[in-house]
Formats: C-alpha cells, structure tokens, sequence
C-alpha cells in the first residue's frame, strides 16, 4: 500500500518528547510539503501553517508559555469586553424599562422570555455563518447591528413595540456565545479551555457591578427629548457599536488566520494543539456531523444541564433588582444595591470558594447576600462549556452542538422568569422551590455524564485501540468515529 503523505506529518507529530529543552516535537513535515494543495474538506485548515513553515520544528516550553500569555492578552481581553457588553444590553431589562412596566407581572415576565426565543432562532443560523465566513467578521457585524437595535430600545413607548425589540435583540447576540466556544476550542489545550470560559463568562457577574452605576447616574437626567430611563439605551448602544469596530480590526479567531502573529508563534500555536485531537478550523459543512449530533447522548445531557441550570439564571437576570426593591428600597437605589451581587457573581463564575450561610428570613442582611450569591451557578455552567468544547470533536458537530448547549441555555432563560409570578410576590416561594429543585437535578445529571463519558473511554481501551493524536489534523473525524479520541472528565 503506497505511503499517504498526510500520515508522514502525524507519524512525525506523534513522536516521543525530547530532553527537558524540548519538551515536545512537531516532527518532519518533509512528506507534507511536497504537496501544493491541502485537503481542507477532509483535512484541517491547520495543515496550511503545518506545511508552509520552514523553522526549527521543535519549541520550548518556555516559548509555548510565552505564545499563551500573547493569546490571553490578545483574545481573552476580548472576548470578556464583548461578553460584558452583551450582558449589560441584555440585562438592561431589570434595569432601564421599569417604567413601561409599572405593574411588574407577566408583561414583564414576558420580554425576558421572548428575549431567548430570539436567542433560539439566531444561535444556528449564527453559528453556521461563522462555520463558512472569517469569525471575526461575523462577530463584528452581529455586535454592530446588537448595538443599533438597542438603540431603538429608547423609541419603544409600549409593551408591545418593546416585545418585537427584545425577540430582534435576542436573535442578534445569539452568536456570540457558541462563537467564542469555538474561537476558544481552536487557541487552547482542553485543561486550559474552562479557565478561559470562565473568564470572559464571569464578565457577566463584573459587568453587574458596574452597570448599576452608568444607569443610576443616567437615571438623574432631566429634560431633553427622552425620559431618564431611556437614555440607557442609546449609552449601551453606542458603546456597542464602537467596540463591533475593535472586533473587526483586533480579535484573532484561530491560528490560521489571525493578524499580529508570526510564522513561529503561528506554527507553535497550531502544532501545540494537536494534543487536544481535535481540528483547529474547518469551513465544510458535513451533513453526517449534524445527524450524528442528536443521536450523542452526552449532548443532551450537557443541553438539559444546561437548560436546568439556567433557570435559575432568569430569576438572576430580570428580577434581582426588583426583589431588592421589594425590601422597600427605591427603583435607583436598588440598582446600588444589586452592584455587590456582581462582584460576587463574577467571583464565583472564576472559580473562588464561597461559604453560604443561613441568616433569618427577618433579616435584610441576610436576604441581599442570599440574592448576591444566587448565580453561584455561573462557575458550574462555564465548566459546562469547557467540557462541550473539549469532548466533541468534528469542526461541523462542534459547531452544532456549541449552538446546541445554548439552545438549552435560552430555554432555562426563557422559563425562569415565567415561574415568578406577581400572585407569588414579594417572596416568590415556588419560584424559589423550583430553582431549588432544577439544581438538584443538575447535580445528578453531571454524575451521569461523568459515568457515561468513564464507560465510553474504557470500552476504547478494551478494544486495543488507544489513545492518540497523530491523526488529530489528518480526518475532520468526530469524537464517535475517532476511536483513538478519549473524553474529559
């Protein structure tokens, strides 16, 4: 049988680790690079910087630290600016349209919901965009057309203008979530992808500890052609907008294509990846990746987690500010009084340790720490991501289910605020049990997972197949039919 060139690069690629100065090898690329063509239906485009490079094939680890610190600097920066906008638009619900709703029952219940329906519609048609097209580019122009559509948030003057404009800003920052899923799949290892997640993801929790701040002071203006509520609109929209423009120039996608890198770092950046046995990149859509998606078990464990999980997330998102008023505290200064909740949230979305303690219902100490702490389930969701990311490989089924965990998310969104309802206020106690209850739940469910993922891998060593990543650029495989794959714990 004649030698296929695309084995020779992952036969090199799979070779032993050298002295302590060359802590890994990429190997020879001599076979590859008599090729003038790559395969990129079948093969990854990260065969394209594999071949061109014509270096020393072997780096330190001292130059692999040095290229991760570039990347956070350069991406994770990013992706948490544009992760805390997203969330400080969308979060503006609990904060800048009171006045529309002055009776707080199911239309405002409502808006929060229709939110994630939107979100539903737009995350695959999104995510396949920025399968076919340059990521950067999707990215930037779903972040300007998010930025204009909030700003015609400030002509809504009645619940049902307001609705049609929560379903279109739903549907435009569908994207960004599985987007950044993926960008994060294609620069890191799996053992450093959660941190990364919970980095830009915790901006959720930090962005709600300085928006408070923009929308009371914009909530003190007087005059002019607005009401002070809606002045919050245009700030957030314009910021918006600005940054679409610093995405375009700045955000690198993934290694093939990202500016301000050069041979080297793009060369050490790819070949560092082969480890994960997953593609970095690959822009064809394959019809078997998607049907093969739905019939994964693990995939809708980690979308009913998901879906379970964000339920909770609706109460946090849409109500906290109103619960707080519900102790007797002003619109505004409930806005003040929600910050701390922020800090906190993104704390523990990074993965700090928090103890919980009971403090009497009497007590309004203890029932705003009680609120403050309430997303604690943001560090178990970005966790959640990381293992999506790094247990499914096959660029197509990947981007598929990234969309998928989101449509989970959405639906435990969309949920959530319609399980506090105004007969149930201000304690909203089966709002309460139910979160209560979804979170158990959860916990059960990742044992599952965890159970599922530790058969699999077993029933691969017992066949004599084992672990390996030579072929991890080679076939755009999924994790079913790569037997040399194994999964994350």
């Amino acid at each position: 049988m004649p030698l296929d060139p695309s084995n020779v690069i992952f036969t090199g690629l799979g070779a032993a680790r050298s002295s302590e100065t060359a802590p890994w090898s990429c190997g020879t690329l001599e076979g590859l690079k008599h090729n003038t063509t790559v395969d990129t239906v079948h093969q990854d485009e990260a065969i394209k910087i594999l071949t061109r490079y014509a270096g020393n094939e072997t780096s330190t680890a001292e130059e692999e630290k040095k290229l991760v610190r570039r990347i956070d600097r350069k991406l994770v920066s990013i992706l948490c600016i544009t992760y805390g906008l997203q969330y400080y638009d969308k979060a503006m619900l609990s904060q800048a349209v009171r006045p529309l709703f002055p009776n707080v029952g199911n239309r405002y219940s409502l808006p929060a919901s229709i939110f994630y329906l939107g979100f539903i519609v737009g995350s695959y048609p999104a995510i396949l965009m920025a399968q076919h097209w340059v990521i950067e580019r999707v990215a930037a122009g779903i972040v300007l057309f998010w930025g204009i559509c909030l700003m015609c948030s400030a002509v809504c003057h009645n619940w049902q203008g307001f609705y049609a404009q929560r379903f279109s800003l739903g549907f435009l920052e569908s994207g960004i979530s599985p987007m950044f899923m993926l960008v994060v799949g294609g620069w890191y290892k799996k053992r450093e992808q959660a941190l990364r997640m919970g980095a830009w993801y915790s901006c959720t929790g930090y962005v709600s500890a300085v928006s408070p701040l923009i929308n009371y002071g914009l909530g003190h203006i007087k005059g002019g052609f607005l009401n002070n509520w809606q002045y919050m609109h245009p700030v957030a929209g314009v910021l918006t907008v600005f940054w679409s423009l610093v995405i375009l120039l700045f955000m690198p996608p993934d290694p093939i294509h990202a500016k301000g890198f050069g041979d080297r770092e793009r060369y050490i950046a790819v070949a560092r990846m082969r480890q994960n046995n997953l593609g970095v990149r690959n822009t064809h859509f394959k019809i078997g990746q998607l049907r093969e998606a739905p019939l994964d078990v693990k995939f809708w464990l980690i979308c009913t987690i998901a879906f379970l999980m964000m339920i909770a997330n609706g109460l946090v998102l849409s109500f906290i500010p109103i619960i707080i008023s519900g102790f007797g505290f002003n619109s505004l200064n409930s806005l003040l009084l929600a910050l701390p909740a922020g800090v906190i949230i993104g704390s523990i979305e990074l993965g700090v340790p928090y103890l919980a303690y009971r403090l009497p219902l009497s007590a309004k100490g203890g029932l705003l720490f009680a609120c403050y702490i309430l997303a604690s389930f943001g560090g178990g969701y970005a966790v959640t991501m990381g293992l999506q990311i790094a247990n499914t490989a096959g660029y197509t089924k990947r981007s598929v289910t990234s969309s998928g965990i989101f449509v989970g998310y959405c639906l435990g969104n969309l949920v959530g605020p319609l399980l506090f309802k105004p007969k149930d206020a201000p304690v909203y106690a089966p709002g309460f049990i139910a979160v209560l209850i979804t979170s158990i739940i959860v916990g059960l469910l990742t044992i599952v997972y965890s159970f599922v993922c530790i058969w699999d891998n077993q029933r691969r060593d017992e066949s004599g197949t084992m672990e390996a990543s030579e072929h991890a650029y080679e076939d755009d495989h999924t994790d079913k039919t790569k037997n040399q794959f194994r999964y994350t714990l």
